[in-house]
């Protein structure tokens, strides 16, 4: 709407032109506020209107199990999600944290932690889902028992998932950690002994699946390898997961209590939830604690 306001308008006309400028104004504040969209701030549901929410992922299986899996169980409550996807570990928080995204879903609870420890964060898990765990992938090698002495190995540079791939080293008797040590914190630094003398190189983990072709055994997230077709089957061997490296879905505090919050804490510990996983592509993962 255009409104043509004469320079030498006096009187009634100033009057009839600042009422049209304020109904306009009015009009355009109210077609924002009928979107439906979280953006607004609310992850609350409005009866007989969608609440639109974005949910940030990685490259791997989790932007599919929101779309094939998730989004479909919480149509009904009157909710649409899609997702919105990045190519690291640090800015699906930080986006959620700013607003610009609603929740996400890439992340375990020891990395959550950490980084929102890290970065004066305020966010919250409201659930497990079936995790893709970490793998050791070599092109070079058949087996652990066929690493060879001094030869370099790719893990996370990030401290979370750097310490869980000395963890699960460990767990093949590749290294020995030392005694006292936080095995959510563990660093290069930390290794007690290292009988094969393996170089321990650092990368960012979306660079570890490429690395596979460059270092002689590399240890990849569940998400980057999934998304690079790394197939867990023929991996040298998988991490045996615990409760911290089991991914969760986040909010921000603030939210976790509206109905969004509390419809996917109910959904995730709900045996529909089970059901549809079993039926999915995602029916091999390592499951929730608490299934």
């Amino acid at each position: 709407m255009t409104i043509n306001i004469l320079k030498k308008a006096t009187g009634a006309k100033r009057v009839l032109a600042a009422v049209l400028a304020a109904a306009t104004l009015v009009s355009v504040a109210a077609c924002g506020s009928n979107s439906g969209s979280a953006s607004n701030g609310s992850l609350d549901a409005s009866k007989g209107k969608t609440t639109k929410i974005t949910v940030g992922v990685c490259p791997g299986p989790y932007g599919d199990m929101v779309d094939k899996v998730i989004a479909p169980l919480l149509k009904d409550g009157g909710f649409e999600l899609k997702t919105k996807l990045f190519n690291d570990y640090v800015q699906p928080d930080k986006a959620l944290a700013s607003g610009s995204i609603q929740a996400n879903l890439m992340q375990h609870i020891n990395y959550l932690n950490k980084f929102k420890k890290d970065n004066n964060l305020d966010l919250t898990s409201l659930g497990q889902v079936p995790t893709l765990g970490l793998g050791i992938y070599s092109k070079k090698y058949k087996s652990i028992k066929d690493i060879k002495d001094g030869s370099t190995v790719s893990v996370a540079a990030d401290g979370s998932n750097l310490a869980r791939s000395l963890g699960v080293l460990e767990q093949q008797g590749l290294v020995t950690l030392k005694g006292d040590v936080d095995s959510t914190k563990a660093s290069v630094n930390d290794i007690k002994d290292n009988p094969k003398n393996l170089k321990i190189k650092t990368l960012d983990a979306a660079q570890l699946a490429r690395s596979v072709d460059t270092v002689d055994v590399a240890l990849v997230p569940g998400n980057f390898a999934w998304a690079a077709g790394l197939k867990p089957s023929e991996a040298l061997a998988m991490e045996k997961q615990d409760e911290g490296v089991i991914n969760v879905f986040v909010v921000n505090t603030k939210d976790a209590d509206s109905d969004f919050g509390k419809d996917v804490k109910k959904l995730l510990a709900s045996q529909k939830f089970k059901d549809a996983i079993a039926k999915s592509e995602f029916k091999d993962f390592g499951k929730p604690t608490t299934w």
